[in-house]
Formats: structure tokens, sequence, C-alpha cells
């Protein structure tokens, strides 16, 4: 069982892609290789493979660098399933994952939302979206400042957050208040479901 990640980035038209490719890249060369992990296509879009319990987290990760940029955003589509025609490139792979992640990421712009999932079980996926909407309202209206703070906590997770206040040579008060407003315990919460849901499938 894989994840696949298909995504991109919103208002991508209106930005100079020098202020959000090498971010973009940046990310998915740590997560592996391309073609065959990910690969960018149509000048904004991209697909990457994932351990299916890294999906949620390594979602929250990007989406926290790329609003470091108070204008950019990224839609998100986790699909679960199996890789069953593996190809060098990854955008010519196949499998329930791939077309699962595809397909709902189709239906994303009808649905206003910016984080969803298909894992191919009814009663999961109405429990990961409905959770995912609420996830979205709460990351979708992350500042920049506080999208850099929850990126250094995902980053950075062993830091307290005096070393983040330090690293970011800002008051240890200003973190804290940060970490409330982007609701990052909660959204560690609904990672912690995720991970829990997702194994109950492969098991």
């Amino acid at each position: 069982m894989i994840a696949i990640l298909t995504g991109d980035v919103m208002r991508s038209e209106t930005t100079d892609p020098k202020e959000w490719m090498p971010l973009l890249k940046s990310f998915l060369k740590k997560q592996g290789h391309a073609p065959g992990d990910w690969e960018i296509y149509r000048g904004d879009a991209f697909q990457l493979k994932l351990p299916p319990a890294d999906a949620l987290f390594k979602s929250m990760h990007l989406k926290s660098i790329l609003k470091q940029q108070a204008n950019l955003d990224v839609r998100l589509s986790i699909g679960v399933g199996e890789l069953s025609y593996r190809t060098e490139k990854i955008t010519e792979s196949n499998g329930t994952a791939f077309v699962r992640s595809g397909r709902k990421f189709d239906s994303m712009k009808e649905e206003k939302t910016t984080l969803a999932f298909a894992t191919g079980n009814e009663q999961a996926d109405a429990a990961l979206n409905l959770m995912a909407r609420f996830a979205s309202l709460i990351m979708d209206n992350w500042s920049p400042a506080a999208a850099e703070i929850v990126a250094l906590f995902l980053e950075k997770p062993e830091w307290n957050q005096q070393q983040i206040a330090e690293k970011l040579k800002i008051n240890q008060s200003a973190v804290s208040q940060s970490r409330k407003r982007a609701q990052f315990d909660l959204l560690m919460d609904f990672n912690k479901f995720y991970q829990t849901t997702i194994t109950g499938l492969s098991t």
C-alpha cells in the first residue's frame, strides 16, 4: 500500500515562479528521486509517492512552507491504495492509489477545500474528509509568520519553544501565541487519528 499526493500551487499564475518553484522542488527532493518518486507537470501541478502513514504530515509540512509566501497556497489530495503498474515516471505509473488521488483532486475545486482523502473505504473517507474540511479552514488562514513557526516545529520536533524563538529572533511568548493560533496541537491530533485510521485499513 502506498499514498499518492496529487497537488497544485494555488494562484501560481499570478505569482513569479521564482517565488514558489524552488520551495516546491526543495521539498520534493527531500522525499525521493524524480521522476520515479515525484514529478512536476503542467507547470504548477505535481505528484509524490509516500508511505501512507507519512502523507498527512508531509502535506501539512508542504503547506507550511509555501504559505510563508503571503500570496501562495497549495491544494492536496491524498490517495491511498496499491501501485500495480510501475514505470520510470510517477505520472505514467498506475494503481488504485493513483486513481483515487487523481479523481479526488479533480473534485476538490467544487468542494472548495484544499485537503482531501480517498482511501477506498467509505467510512474512513467520510471521517477523514470531514476533519480535512476543518483542518483546511485552519491551515488556509495561517499567516506567513505562523506558517514559518509551524514549519520549524514540524522540521525540528525535538526543539522547544525557546529554541524556535532563538532561531527566529523573537520572544518565546510570540512563538507560543503563534502555535496556538495555528492550532498546531489540534492538527497533530488529526495526524495521529489519520495514522491510526490508515494502519487499521492495512491490517
